[in-house]
């Protein structure tokens, strides 16, 4: 198989672990703390997790642990969407076992949480695991969404795992798939299987993070991918000077990326969903802040910028998340008459008759071919297809008239000329950052020793990690602590609540401290490419955000 000179190279890197995981495996002794509680809802989790509410932090130390040296089986999945250094957490979750006991054996599910429940697996060997160390993507062992929920699917993955004799299984992913691993590890305690789940905190937008939880694996690689991208649109741009480039950025639920992104790239323009929602700002609001700065900058001169825009702003817009609601409800209990009403225009036509007429008055108000993606198939939970929504190019086409209204005015003076973009993808599955193939190896490495120790519904857990990798202090969190209940498809359920950016942190408020001055002058920054060779303290440098952060 021919393969690039930088995929050899890395699959020699060899990732630092911190020092309590260093150590041979019957050294790192389990020190465990005080009872938790969830975030919120505690009531009501106790009595749904009646065998794994309320565990304690668990942290690794220096001390014996018999425990480590004991054969395990255990498999593993990914679940969700990919991020870079998910082939870490196997490689680490192997190399560990292995160190345990050289006669361990770790099976991948094939296809996500569905090779669970259909038993379709893939035995890990040296020859496998090395052929992916360092890489990105999610391919050693595929991907999938599939959720296990339904008592048939429960029954499936226990008559699986007792198949495989497994004593473990371990479930890479985010918030949802870290919810079902709660779930999951509540069912084999009730069941009395004698299996442990063990979570890995997973997902580039950011969102899954409390204190012991300080990063979820894949965002530092995604953002410094996508801000080299940005970097490079913003140089262009200089060089140009005649192009506004409105960039959308991953990130459905929070912003986490798009304020990261621009912490390190400095854009004119950096709107923020969580923002919008506190401030409840229209479309028009958020168009005319657009159309200030770029009158601003063309009476110096500049007809050009960058713009970033999340993923999700359009449901923390409020009239569009009215329309959102409203639209997902009645094509979900209006499907068949939905379907049946015909072309684009006789769609329109019979919603304006369903919807309330502020929400009618809206979606008449896009533009066709923006309306025609609002109606769009629904996702598997019923949700719209927000990635699929051309929030860009929506925004660019009302600010092309309202500064036409402008200039009629003679308000504006300028020229405006915009280009739309989507970074999405391409940061998903990149070569893990030195970081990130560090990070993920250790909560690999971290979740074998949760496992050898006996935990269950825990997250393998590493935080101080704004220090050098030694420093790192790894240990589990219970997944339960992290858990409240929440509206979901006409009932409440248990879920692990979403991290979003918070306005009064410090990442938002070094960002609202410069960004009237990024509106009107050029100052892009330029970070490049991900560096893997050199000096620590540009190939391992971590991201803004969690340097900020760990100021307050």
């Amino acid at each position: 198989m021919d393969i690039s000179a930088l995929q050899k190279a890395r699959y020699g890197y060899q990732p630092k672990l911190p020092a309590s995981l260093a150590q041979k495996p019957g050294d790192i002794a389990l020190q465990l703390g005080a009872p938790t509680e969830s975030v919120a809802d505690q009531g009501e989790l106790r009595g749904l997790f009646k065998h794994t509410y309320g565990k304690p932090i668990a942290t690794f130390g220096k001390g014996a642990n018999d425990k480590t040296g004991r054969v395990l089986s255990v498999g593993v999945i990914l679940s969700g969407g990919q991020a870079p250094g998910g082939h870490n957490v196997i490689a680490g979750l192997y190399d560990g076992i292995k160190k345990g006991n050289a006669a361990s054996t770790l099976y991948g599910f094939l296809g996500g949480p569905s090779g669970l429940v259909d038993n379709k697996t893939l035995t890990f060997t040296d020859t496998i695991i090395n052929a992916y160390r360092n890489t990105g993507g999610f391919d050693i062992i595929g991907s999938g969404r599939t959720k296990i929920e339904t008592p048939e699917q429960f029954a499936s993955a226990l008559e699986t795992a007792k198949k495989l004799k497994l004593d473990a299984v371990v479930i890479i992913g985010g918030d949802d798939s870290n919810t079902n691993a709660a779930l999951l590890a509540e069912y084999f305690e009730d069941q009395k299987a004698g299996i442990q789940v063990i979570g890995c905190p997973k997902t580039i937008d950011g969102d899954l993070k409390n204190e012991y939880i300080e990063a979820s694996f894949g965002f530092d690689t995604a953002v410094k991918t996508y801000s080299e991208l940005i970097g490079n649109i913003g140089r262009d741009a200089n060089s140009a000077k005649k192009y506004w480039h409105f960039i959308k950025l991953m990130g459905r639920s929070a912003s986490h990326i798009a304020l990261e992104c621009a912490l390190q790239t400095q854009p004119n323009i950096c709107l923020i969903s969580e923002e919008v929602e506190a401030k409840a700002l229209s479309l028009g609001q958020i168009v005319d802040q657009i159309c200030t700065a770029v009158s601003r900058r063309a009476d110096k001169g500049n007809n050009f910028g960058v713009v970033l825009i999340p993923e999700g702003l359009v449901e923390f817009i409020p009239e569009m998340r009215n329309l959102i609601a409203e639209l997902n409800d009645i094509m979900a209990r209006d499907a068949g008459e939905f379907t049946a009403a015909g072309s684009f225009l006789l769609k329109i036509e019979w919603l304006g008759k369903k919807l309330s007429p502020a929400s009618a008055a809206v979606l008449k108000s896009l533009p066709t071919e923006i309306a025609e993606q609002f109606l769009m198939d629904r996702d598997p939970h019923g949700n719209v297809q927000v990635s699929r929504i051309e929030t860009e190019k929506l925004l660019i086409g009302m600010v092309e008239k309202r500064l036409a209204v402008l200039k009629q005015a003679g308000t504006y003076k300028g020229k405006f000329s915009g280009l739309g973009h989507f970074f999405g993808y391409e940061g998903r599955c990149a070569f893990p950052s030195n970081f990130d193939a560090d990070y993920c190896y250790s909560l690999g490495f971290g979740a074998f020793v949760l496992i050898a120790s006996g935990l269950t519904g825990y997250l393998s857990s590493v935080r101080n990690l704004t220090a050098p990798a030694s420093d790192w202090i790894a240990g589990g969190v219970p997944l339960t602590m992290m858990m409240n209940m929440e509206q979901r498809h006409g009932s409440k359920k248990p879920v692990i609540r979403k991290a979003l950016v918070e306005l009064d942190g410090g990442p938002f408020k070094a960002f609202e401290k410069n960004r009237d001055t990024w509106a009107v002058e050029t100052c892009f920054l330029f970070p490049g490419a991900i560096q893997y060779y050199g000096p620590a303290e540009v190939c391992d440098l971590t991201t803004r955000t969690l340097v900020l952060e760990k100021k307050r």
